[in-house]
């Protein structure tokens, strides 16, 4: 009897914990079958950036706007703009790593949609293809319900087969902006006119001008996009891009950023190692060693700055026959998939990544992120360490500092308002394998030369001109030409150069034959 007893006082805490959980999402606005099934997918409870945001996109109010919408998402080429919806605002989410940022969007959106559903009725945009595949399968899976079609369109992958799934109108498409500029400058079997949400995530990525610059497609996008729509951003560190975008908004959107004095998660555990340059790769393996030795099932991920070091780390691990598996910009699309894959189902437990890992992607098991260079912005280093201490889990991040990162160790510092604590290391475990992990890098990078690494770099680039459509090998002439001015302008500067050092020798000389001239004179005067 007192089985049974517990047993119905179990079932009845259980129907209450779900009931809670229920009334807590339906209270934001939710539909109830969209509350059931953010339980089933473990969402326990509305994080705080969920309960903020999802209320004002699926109730607001907002008006017209009277002018052009600023900023370099919302030009002015796009002519004024009226309200975005009658039922909601415009929205710009900022909060830490891990907060559930993705739900947040994905949640009303499928909300909308379930009232009035259609195909294109919403397209997200994102930086990387590894992200673009991961918002796609959380809207799959909170989705399921309606049967939803999504289509994901990102570089890398056959551009036919994408523009027939584009043809057949999915609810959601979820893309990477270079891939999709291409597809409306090349196609038009598909329209985005009708489109009811925009979403951009990662937004201070997609806005920030650099070497990888996103303006050209992104004003492709927003030509084929409607003026009247609902343009949602999300991003875990806010840019003076973002803040002027929030200042001279007309249409009152709705901004919300998480208070908090510290811009990492509180359940983050944040290192450095001073280390000397040419030992970093030691005192690496010594680290990935412990941890390994400590901890067997923990995953770990470690950032580099290249992609041939990122290469080159996982052919030096794998010597040392550790499970780590590389990804990075210049394997194919496909082998970036399988890598992720095994990463992700614990077939590998190391993964060695460049920075194309480190925004958004959500993986539970990661409990350590190693930097094996110091980040030289303070944004890139939040977005890595945001990979471990997701959702309320425990992690640690450890940066590799040399001597020459101080400076960028102190900026990180000022940005996340706090002071990172040393991490201790036995060196004298660390000096017995210094050489031969140097001999094993040297190894490495021969064997690494030997696969033309550096000549499908150049191939690469050669794609990329094309697609842009620019003529690899006139390029290459015209660089040739510069290269060819510029060392002519360098000979040049460098013969006036030394015709003026030569004259300055000259009228040195002269002065001083004349100087001693006159002392021949006088101490003749003075003989006589």
């Amino acid at each position: 009897m007192r089985g049974l007893a517990r047993s119905v006082t179990r079932g009845r805490k259980r129907r209450v914990a779900v009931g809670t959980v229920m009334a807590e999402f339906r209270a934001l606005g939710l539909a109830p079958w969209l509350a059931e099934q953010a339980r089933q997918v473990g969402l326990s409870r509305p994080t705080p950036v969920q309960a903020a945001c999802i209320p004002p996109v699926l109730q607001g109010e907002c008006s017209p706007a009277p002018g052009p919408v600023p900023g370099p998402v919302l030009t002015a080429a796009h002519g004024p703009r009226p309200c975005a919806s009658p039922a909601g605002r415009d929205c710009l989410g900022c909060a830490k790593t891990g907060s559930g940022k993705t739900a947040a969007f994905v949640l009303p959106v499928l909300q909308v949609l379930s009232e009035d559903p259609y195909g294109i009725f919403c397209l997200v945009l994102t930086p990387t293809r590894e992200l673009a595949y991961q918002i796609a399968e959380q809207f799959r899976v909170l989705g399921k319900p309606l049967g939803l079609k999504d289509c994901v369109v990102v570089g890398g992958l056959d551009m036919v087969a994408q523009a027939l799934e584009l043809s057949r109108k999915p609810h959601v498409v979820i893309a990477t902006p270079g891939r999709l500029a291409d597809h409306l400058r090349s196609s038009n079997t598909f329209s985005l006119k009708k489109l009811k949400f925009l979403v951009l995530d990662e937004a201070d990525r997609l806005l920030e001008q650099g070497c990888a610059d996103f303006t050209a497609d992104l004003e492709v996008i927003l030509e084929a996009v409607p003026a009247r729509r609902q343009t949602l951003l999300f991003s875990a560190t806010l840019t003076d891009t973002l803040n002027e975008l929030k200042s001279l908004a007309a249409n009152r959107p709705f901004f919300w950023e998480a208070v908090s004095e510290v811009r990492t998660v509180d359940e983050l555990d944040q290192r450095y190692l001073l280390v000397p340059e040419a030992v970093k790769d030691a005192y690496l393996v010594h680290l990935v060693q412990t941890f390994q030795d400590e901890h067997e099932d923990w995953s770990i991920i470690i950032f580099t700055k290249t992609c041939k070091d990122c290469q080159v780390l996982n052919m030096i691990l794998r010597k040392y026959n550790f499970p780590s598996i590389a990804l990075h910009s210049m394997m194919k699309q496909r082998q970036r998939f399988a890598a992720l894959a095994k990463f992700k189902s614990s077939i590998f437990k190391i993964l060695i990544a460049t920075d194309v890992a480190a925004r958004g992607l959500d993986i539970p098991t990661v409990q350590v992120v190693i930097n094996h260079n110091t980040p030289g912005l303070p944004k890139i280093y939040i977005h890595r360490v945001g990979r471990t201490a997701r959702a309320g889990r425990k992690g640690i991040a450890i940066t590799l500092v040399t001597q020459y990162d101080i400076h960028l160790v102190h900026a990180i510092e000022e940005e996340i308002k706090l002071k990172l604590q040393e991490f201790s290391v036995e060196e004298r475990f660390v000096l017995d394998i210094v050489t031969q992990v140097n001999v094993t890098r040297r190894e490495c990078e021969i064997e690494l030369e030997g696969m033309d690494f550096d000549e499908k770099k150049e191939i690469n680039k050669r794609k990329q001109m094309i697609l842009e459509g620019k003529d690899p090998d006139l390029e290459a002439k015209r660089k040739a030409e510069l290269a060819k001015i510029k060392k002519k302008n360098k000979q040049c500067r460098e013969k006036i150069q030394q015709t003026l050092q030569n004259k300055k020798q000259l009228q040195l000389k002269r002065k001083l034959q004349k100087k001693m001239e006159r002392r021949n004179k006088l101490h003749a005067k003075e003989e006589k």
